[in-house]
């Protein structure tokens, strides 16, 4: 089940390319197209869409570890179904072929280069605020992978919500305050090369003092 999002930001014919891609990945699932990820959960959850038997037909390496780069020696005629390269040691008169290769079965690594910085405080000043985070996803935004917050801004009623990636950042008011609720504001910053020393200081800056 995938949730194509955001399909209110590109043409037509970019959709449909994505989806081609989505196919070529993945031919079983079901693509659900989405603005803002609004969709009727009941399309989504309850729908008994695992099938173990299914997905070893797409990967057959997919109850394996991550560590499955290995070397071995095996005939040609080997089956698994990839695509290898070879350093080739053949002699052709006995027909021997000692195949000296890395599998390259594209399992996700962990980047340690992406980190996440969350920041925490209490009512902010939108005068701060605003220009602020429009500075820092246009200075920084290739290096911003994701961003999203809940946030109390000083004389508004409502949480604000604010989402981005990249250099492309949107917010909204949510709802209400709930009688009781502590009007806190909360910022994560997922990316690469962050520095979390200004982030944290830049963020401080916009809160009202106490």
């Amino acid at each position: 089940m995938i949730l194509l999002n955001k399909t209110d930001l590109v043409e037509p014919a970019q959709l449909a390319a994505v989806e081609r891609r989505i196919r070529e990945i993945n031919p079983h699932a079901t693509i659900h197209r989405t603005e803002r990820c609004a969709i009727d959960l009941s399309k989504v959850l309850d729908r008994g869409a695992f099938d173990l038997e299914r997905i070893l037909t797409l990967d057959p390496e997919f109850l394996e570890g991550e560590d499955h780069d290995h070397d071995h020696v095996h005939d040609e005629n080997c089956g698994c179904g990839h695509d290898h390269d070879h350093d080739h040691d053949h002699d052709h008169h006995g027909h021997d072929h000692h195949h000296h290769h890395d599998h390259d079965h594209h399992h996700p690594r962990h980047d340690e280069s992406v980190f996440s910085v969350s920041l925490r405080g209490g009512t902010l000043d939108p005068n701060k605020f605003f220009p602020w985070i429009q500075e820092i996803t246009q200075v920084e935004g290739p290096n911003i992978l994701r961003l999203k917050g809940i946030l109390a801004m000083d004389q508004d009623p409502d949480r604000y919500v604010v989402q981005g990636v990249h250099m492309i950042i949107e917010g909204t008011h949510q709802r209400p305050w709930a009688e009781g609720e502590k009007r806190e504001s909360r910022l994560v910053f997922i990316g690469r090369k962050l520095n979390e020393k200004a982030l944290r200081e830049a963020f401080d800056a916009c809160l009202v003092a106490a």
